[in-house]
């Protein structure tokens, strides 16, 4: 019986011969010669893949685990790597040593060549007296003395607010609301802190820490949103002015500049209503905003630098009336004076140095 005339009898006449023919011994010879075929076929040809894939594997693992666990190269490579990171570290504090002797420099200069140009122009007459007297140059310490330590606990305020998130809640709500409340706070606090005699210490000190506070609202976004050399280079020229300019004060002769608080003022009108422009003005007339922000900026650093000097020699002239018995001394009072200046100096700083930075980019 052959396999082939079985196949071609049809599928329902080869179901019914299946167990005859799988009985039949040339049936399970064949199948089991194709069975073997078929099997050893792939075999053989994977037994011809797998000596040269196999070696080539092993070899190349060997290679790379010889290289990376010799201790010489390990050694070799420790090495370079501690050579590469410590020249790297020398380099970068050798730049940030010579970055910060520079500013260092620079901030010099300028406390300098600001003292030399204002005394040159604005100071060629000095006091007739000779000198300051001893209660003049006490009263003058202790003003410069509180004015260091409000501006300590708004920079410390804001930071604090910064981290805490509290600023950004701020920026969130409603900005009308947000500014409108904190100058109204700002000026209660003040108006507060001034009316209270310098006697009773606990409330006029609570109320001057609650005035710094409401100004240090007003500078926190600088501290989150500004880089931090940025701030350090504006304080720095900030102190530089205002160091020149108390310093002129402090030598010229008395009462010099205490004519210019009614100009000053209206310069202060001025420059605040140029801060007012962009909300009036539409945003096509770019020049007239231009120029408004020009006077908000070199005008307002002019008009607070004058601000400057007056309130100097106002402190010295209110210690006069103090050794006279006029007036009480009061030196809360006069530091507000100059934490408002040294904060209207500093954020135009700021905001020049950052206009100069999109420039050069």
């Amino acid at each position: 019986m052959s396999l082939n005339i079985t196949v071609r009898q049809g599928p329902a006449r080869l179901a019914q011969r299946l167990p005859e023919l799988t009985k039949s011994p040339t049936f399970r010879a064949t199948a089991s010669r194709a069975f073997h075929q078929a099997a050893s076929a792939p075999s053989k040809q994977s037994a011809k893949l797998a000596p040269a894939f196999f070696t080539a594997r092993l070899t190349t693992a060997k290679s790379g685990l010889a290289a990376t666990t010799s201790p010489f190269a390990l050694r070799a490579a420790f090495r370079n790597g501690a050579r590469s990171f410590n020249q790297q570290t020398y380099a970068q504090t050798q730049e940030a040593s010579g970055s910060r002797l520079r500013k260092l420099v620079v901030g010099g200069a300028i406390f300098g060549g600001t003292l030399v140009a204002i005394n040159a122009v604005f100071n060629r007459e000095t006091r007739e007296d000779g000198g300051m007297p001893p209660y003049e140059r006490e009263y003058l310490n202790s003003t410069f003395l509180h004015t260091g330590l409000g501006i300590g606990i708004i920079g410390l305020t804001a930071r604090q607010m910064v981290q805490s998130g509290f600023v950004y809640r701020l920026m969130v709500t409603n900005p009308w609301a947000v500014g409108l409340g904190g100058l109204a706070l700002s000026f209660a606090t003040m108006i507060g802190t001034r009316s209270i005699s310098p006697d009773n210490y606990i409330p006029k000190y609570a109320l001057w820490t609650a005035f710094n506070a409401t100004q240090a609202a007003f500078v926190a976004p600088l501290l989150a949103f500004v880089p931090t050399a940025l701030l350090a280079r504006a304080g720095l020229y900030t102190v530089a002015m205002m160091g020149s300019l108390s310093v002129v004060g402090a030598t010229a002769k008395q009462e010099k500049y205490l004519y210019i608080g009614g100009p000053l003022l209206a310069g202060a009108a001025i420059v605040a209503a140029s801060g007012f422009a962009p909300l009036l003005i539409p945003a096509t007339a770019v020049r007239t905003l231009a120029f408004t922000e020009s006077i908000w900026l070199y005008g307002g650093l002019a008009v607070f630098g004058g601000f400057t000097l007056y309130d100097v020699q106002k402190v010295l002239y209110h210690a006069r009336l103090a050794q006279a018995g006029v007036m009480r001394k009061d030196p809360v009072n006069e530091s507000i004076a100059l934490e408002l200046d040294f904060l209207n100096i500093f954020v135009r700083m700021v905001q020049i140095l950052m206009m100069q930075g999109n420039r050069r980019k």
